[in-house]
């Protein structure tokens, strides 16, 4: 008679009842594991990890991939393609983090890659390339995210659309794919300003070229003179020609905020169901005061005083995040995302008026009682708040 207990088609299910019924036999009371859960979470999702510089790959006039092992040697915590790790570092004094995405495989264990792109007056991306060195040592979350490739429920054909750096998770989920042999197709679509801005070109090609589930459509948005690819902004018509029917297929995105932004709004002009459209978040918006519920007669240079119960307070300027501030005067609070989903930043508002962009994924109860994301909330008033 077959076996209809469909647990056991669970790896490791049948051995690990045994063990249990093993267990209750003899009457144990199970204290000779005591601690042996609490010790495998550590492992898989430590709050730090301490990691180690060994080496730095020059990808791109304004892009550096950092590779980094644990300081100990020891395998790193396992991750999903796609996910992301917070960089702790401290530049002149502040204490900051960033969330990187890793662009190495999931089956790479011995280190992560982290591909930073120099941003334009950026704080972190500016100093991790070009002040971190080889050998020097940083501190970081373990992985985490939910910006990740599901084999079980985003089906047999994905898209990805990236722009600049954020074809660091498309690496690694076209690694995943290739190195696990799955069945996937992969299509990336992979714009960029210009043509010395394309990170892994030449990997990429090479993949493509080889695989028959692999598609790669290059776009530069401001080409050279003659130059024969595609040019210009991704466009509905351009999309169309290339994805040609959208029908079950699973799309990711990831790049600079407008670039996303657009990208969901050609997918929805081509008929593409939101639920099949996948977005990482991208940082704080740079223009929360064009979103609806922006209060009238505030600007992003105005100043105002945010006071840290019992601790101090200092001025800011109201385009300026929330938890930017607090950072830069010398006030931590733990972070993560630094986009409005995670809510590890969240701190108590105890008065004074705040807007929460549509970035902001505040639960009811955060709204209830008073909690605000600090990574995307922007004083536009004298605030007070609890840290």
């Amino acid at each position: 008679m077959s076996d209809r207990n469909p647990m056991n088609r669970i790896a490791g299910y049948a051995e690990a009842l045994a063990a249990k019924q093993a267990l209750e036999q003899s009457g144990s009371d199970f204290e000779e594991v005591r601690g042996e859960v609490g010790s495998t979470v550590v492992q898989l999702h430590p709050k730090r990890l301490s990691l180690e510089v060994v080496e730095i790959i020059d990808d791109t006039p304004s892009t550096k991939t950092l590779r980094l092992k644990a300081s100990d040697r020891k395998p790193l915590p396992p991750f999903q393609a796609g996910q992301y790790i917070n960089l702790f570092v401290e530049i002149d004094g502040v204490l900051t983090a960033r969330p990187y995405a890793m662009s190495s495989s999931p089956g790479e264990r011995g280190h992560y890659d982290l591909t930073v792109k120099r941003a334009k007056g950026g704080f972190v991306s500016n100093y991790l390339l070009d002040h971190v060195s080889l050998g020097q040592h940083l501190t970081s979350s373990g992985p985490m995210g939910t910006f990740h490739h599901n084999p079980l429920f985003h089906g047999d054909d994905l898209v990805f659309l990236a722009g600049g750096s954020g074809v660091a998770p498309a690496r690694s989920i076209l690694l995943d794919l290739l190195g696990r042999d799955l069945p996937q197709r992969f299509h990336l679509v992979y714009v960029n300003s210009h043509v010395d801005d394309v990170i892994f070109e030449h990997q990429l090609r090479e993949l493509a070229a080889h695989h028959e589930n692999v598609r790669l459509t290059e776009v530069i948005s401001r080409p050279p003179a003659g130059y024969q690819g595609l040019d210009g902004r991704l466009t509905r018509e351009l999309l169309q020609a290339q994805l040609g029917a959208v029908d079950g297929k699973m799309f990711y995105i990831c790049g600079p905020t407008p670039f996303n932004e657009s990208c969901v709004a050609l997918l929805t002009e081509l008929g593409v169901p939101r639920r099949r459209i996948r977005v990482e978040a991208n940082g704080a918006p740079k223009s929360p005061d064009q979103q609806p519920g922006w209060p009238a007669g505030v600007a992003l240079e105005d100043e105002v005083q945010v006071t840290v119960r019992g601790r101090g307070s200092f001025r800011s300027q109201v385009g300026e995040p929330l938890l930017n501030a607090l950072e830069r005067n010398g006030y931590f609070a733990e972070n993560a995302c630094r986009s409005g989903e995670c809510s590890l930043c969240r701190v108590k508002l105890l008065s004074g008026p705040v807007f929460n962009p549509q970035e902001a994924h505040l639960r009811k109860s955060d709204r209830d009682f008073g909690w605000i994301y600090s990574c995307v909330a922007f004083p536009t008033g004298d605030i007070e708040v609890l840290l």
